[in-house]
């Protein structure tokens, strides 16, 4: 490997980390919200634990590896924001952070794409 690839390669792993960083850096606010997870076997339902500018946190059943892509929705009920209807945001992300506490399982992702839908 050349001196430019490494350079190059370690350019990129310092830009990954400080990504990592600022997805980190984001006030998080403890707000329990509807989720359904998108799955082979149909969506799984969950909640957030918590939720930044920058991503969510949730529990799932089964284990995300770091760097999986995730598919889910989110619902605000209607009272929260102030419409005749729930509004739904259909969520693209990555997992950033996996973990298990006390036999429960849950995964950070970072939100990469979201679409609101209104019913």
């Amino acid at each position: 490997m050349s001196a430019d690839s490494s350079k190059e390669r370690a350019k990129n792993m310092k830009a990954q980390r400080n990504r990592f960083t600022d997805v980190q850096g984001a006030s998080r606010f403890p707000i329990k919200l509807p989720v359904a997870v998108k799955a082979e076997g149909g969506d799984k339902a969950t909640e957030t634990q918590n939720i930044s500018a920058n991503g969510v946190l949730f529990q799932v059943e089964s284990d995300m590896p770091i760097g999986s892509m995730i598919d889910f929705t989110i619902s605000f009920p209607a009272e929260v924001v102030g419409s005749d209807a729930d509004v739904r945001v259909d969520c693209r992300g990555r997992v950033v952070r996996s973990y298990e506490d006390d036999g429960r399982r849950g995964v950070g992702v970072v939100i990469d794409e979201y679409r609101f839908d209104r019913r």
